[in-house]
C-alpha cells in the first residue's frame, strides 16, 4: 500500500521538481548565451502594409488605424527619452532615427484615410525628420479629405517650415477657397509673399494652429513653439537693455535685477510684459528664471530648469 502511494505521488511530484530546475538552469544558460542585440532592434521594419487591410478589417479600421497612431506617439516618445544625447535638436531629430515614425503614421492614414488627426500630427513632426515624406503625407491628406482646408493649413506649415514661402503662400490661397475655411488662410497667403521668414507670421502660424488644434500633440508644439517665439522677443529687448547699460556704464550688469527699471519702459511685440517671479528673478515664458553671461553679457536659458528647447545652433 505504501509503495503504491509513493509511486502515485512522491515519484511524479519529484519529476515536476527536477523539471522546475532543469528549466531555470536551462534558462539562465540561454540567457547568459544570448547574443546583444543592436539598439535599433525595435525598429524592425513593420510586418504588415496597412494599406492591404483595407477591405478586410471587417469595420474594425478606426479601431487599427488608432493602434497605429498610438504607436507612433509612442515610438516618436520612446526614441526621445531613450536618447544618450545632452541636447536634442527640435529643428533636426533625424539624429534619433525615427525611421518608423512615417511608416507607421502610413500605415494608419492607409486604413484610415480621412484621420485627420494623423495627418496633423505628421505635418507637426515629420518636417524635423524628412521633410519630402512630410509633404508626401500631408499631400496624400489632401488628395484623401480635398474639402478640409485644415489640411491645407498643415502643408503651407510645412513648406514655410521649408523656407519656400512661394509655394506656402499658393497652398493657403488654395485653402482659403475651400467652403468654411477660417479667414487667417487668405492672410497667412499674403504675409508668405511679403514677410514669410518674420518671426511675427511666425507667432501667427502657431497662434491659428493653436486654436484650431484638433489632437493633443499639436496642441503642446503650437504652446511650446508660441512661448519660444515669445523668448526670443524677450532675449533680445533684455539683450539691447544690457548692451545699452554696459555702454553708460562701462561694465556688464551685476544682475538681472540692476536692470528692471530699464526693462520696466519696454513694449515686447507681443504685446505682453515682462515676467518676474517671488525670488525676484526675470523668467522665462516657462517660468524658469534667465541666466545672465557676464562674459558676454547676454542672457540665456536655464537648459535644467527651462521647458523651451535648447536653441543654440538656431539663430533667434
Amino acid at each position: 500500500m505504501r509503495s503504491n502511494v509513493l509511486q502515485k505521488i512522491l515519484l511524479p511530484a519529484a519529476i515536476i521538481i527536477a523539471g522546475f530546475a532543469a528549466v531555470f538552469f536551462l534558462s539562465d544558460l540561454t540567457t547568459n548565451a544570448r547574443p546583444q542585440l543592436p539598439d535599433d532592434y525595435a525598429d524592425s521594419d513593420l510586418t504588415i502594409n496597412g494599406s492591404k487591410l483595407k477591405g478586410f478589417a471587417f469595420g474594425m479600421e478606426g479601431l487599427i488605424a488608432d493602434m497605429y497612431f498610438t504607436r507612433s506617439l509612442q515610438y516618436i516618445g520612446d526614441k526621445v527619452a531613450k536618447s544618450k544625447s545632452d541636447f536634442i535638436n527640435v529643428e533636426d531629430l533625424r539624429d534619433l532615427n525615427p525611421r518608423l515614425l512615417y511608416p507607421l503614421l502610413k500605415n494608419a492614414t492607409d486604413v484610415d484615410p480621412h484621420f485627420i488627426a494623423a495627418y496633423s500630427f505628421g505635418a507637426m513632426i515629420m518636417p524635423a525628420i524628412d521633410a519630402e515624406k512630410a509633404v508626401e503625407l500631408a499631400s496624400t491628406g489632401i488628395a484623401n479629405n480635398p474639402n478640409e482646408w485644415r489640411l491645407y493649413q498643415h502643408l503651407g506649415y510645412i513648406y514655410w517650415r521649408l523656407g519656400q514661402y512661394e509655394k506656402a503662400s499658393e497652398i493657403y490661397e488654395k485653402g482659403s477657397q475651400i467652403e468654411g475655411a477660417a479667414s487667417f488662410m487668405k492672410i497667412m497667403a499674403a504675409s508668405m509673399k511679403t514677410k514669410g521668414g518674420s518671426r511675427e507670421t511666425a507667432r501667427a502660424i502657431y497662434r491659428h494652429m493653436l486654436e484650431g488644434a484638433e489632437d493633443e500633440q499639436t496642441r503642446i508644439t503650437a504652446e511650446r513653439r508660441l512661448k519660444e517665439i515669445d523668448s526670443f522677443d524677450e532675449r533680445d529687448a533684455v539683450d539691447r537693455i544690457l548692451a545699452e547699460f554696459k555702454e553708460r556704464s562701462g561694465r556688464c550688469a551685476n544682475n538681472l535685477a540692476e536692470i528692471f527699471p530699464m526693462l520696466a519702459t519696454i513694449k515686447l511685440p507681443s504685446g505682453k510684459d515682462f515676467r518676474i517671479n517671488k525670488a525676484n528673478q526675470l523668467v522665462d515664458p516657462t517660468d524658469a528664471p534667465y541666466i545672465l553671461d557676464k562674459n558676454s553679457c547676454v542672457i540665456t536659458l536655464d537648459i535644467e530648469r527651462t521647458g523651451l528647447p535648447d536653441t543654440r545652433t538656431t539663430q533667434r
